[in-house]
């Protein structure tokens, strides 16, 4: 098992922040249609989006940021879109981890590696390599990930490992393998860009995170738009299959 416990199985402690934010940024290319430009002037400006976010992150010490990047679906998009992509993420790994080495935050990738040239498959090794022993913020990165992908993964590699003695498999025994295993499960989830869909993105983890989805385009989402997201995570009740009489009486008894 990881560090934390799953949240259908334990109740987990609440805070008045999150402890683990989650995001799919959502609308760099209509933000850069809204002003006649290319998709790709849309991407790049959703870079600085992600450095804001990241600071902010550290500074409110929300100790994990798991960002969608690019999903397994995004494949279907235009080939000078991902080829674009994949350069500014190449470039993006050049140019960040030093800064993010500097913050103290630990960079970690997920998703399915196999289809990325061996330059940028050696590039994401090193990051992570570089940033490994940093104590302070977790920033996660999905490439090339599906929440299908992650689960089915797995299960294969449980299965690889202990073919001979699993018969029946548990929560407790696919934690290890799936994505973000020593990361508690997200709190918050927000989706920009006006899309109520979690769109394939953590669906193990997202059990019982709160959803937050904003129309701000993933550009224009700014320390403003992120406290907007924090104010409706502080009002929300948290359950986790409780009654609210319940949370009372624990409170009375806290």
């Amino acid at each position: 098992m990881g560090l934390f416990s799953s949240s259908t199985r334990q109740v987990p402690q609440t805070h008045a922040l999150p402890q683990h934010v989650a995001v799919i940024m959502d609308g760099n290319g209509r933000w850069a249609k809204k002003r006649f430009l290319p998709r790709v002037a849309g991407h790049k400006r959703g870079l600085e989006a992600v450095r804001q976010l990241v600071k902010t992150c550290v500074r409110l010490d929300i100790k994990y940021l798991t960002l969608f990047a690019f999903s397994s679906e995004n494949w279907r998009r235009p080939p000078e879109e991902v080829t674009f992509l994949m350069g500014l993420f190449m470039e993006a790994l050049d140019r960040e981890v030093k800064k993010l080495h500097e913050a103290n935050v630990v960079l970690k990738l997920i998703g399915d590696r196999s289809l990325f040239n061996e330059a940028l498959q050696q590039k994401m090794r090193e990051a992570e390599q570089v940033t490994a022993h940093n104590t302070g913020l977790t920033l996660t990165i999905a490439v090339n990930y599906g929440g299908r992908w992650d689960i089915l993964n797995a299960v294969n590699r449980l299965l690889a490992d202990k073919k001979d003695t699993v018969e029946t498999i548990s929560e407790a025994d696919l934690a290890p393998y799936l994505s973000m295993p020593d990361a508690p499960e997200p709190d918050l989830f927000i989706r920009t860009g006006g899309e109520t869909r979690i769109s394939n993105f953590l669906l193990w983890q997202l059990a019982y995170a709160e959803l937050y989805f904003t129309p701000t385009l993933w550009p224009d989402f700014d320390d403003a738009a992120f406290e907007a997201a924090l104010t409706s995570y502080r009002q929300r009740e948290r359950r986790f299959g409780r009654t609210s009489e319940q949370l009372s009486t624990d409170k009375g008894h806290a």
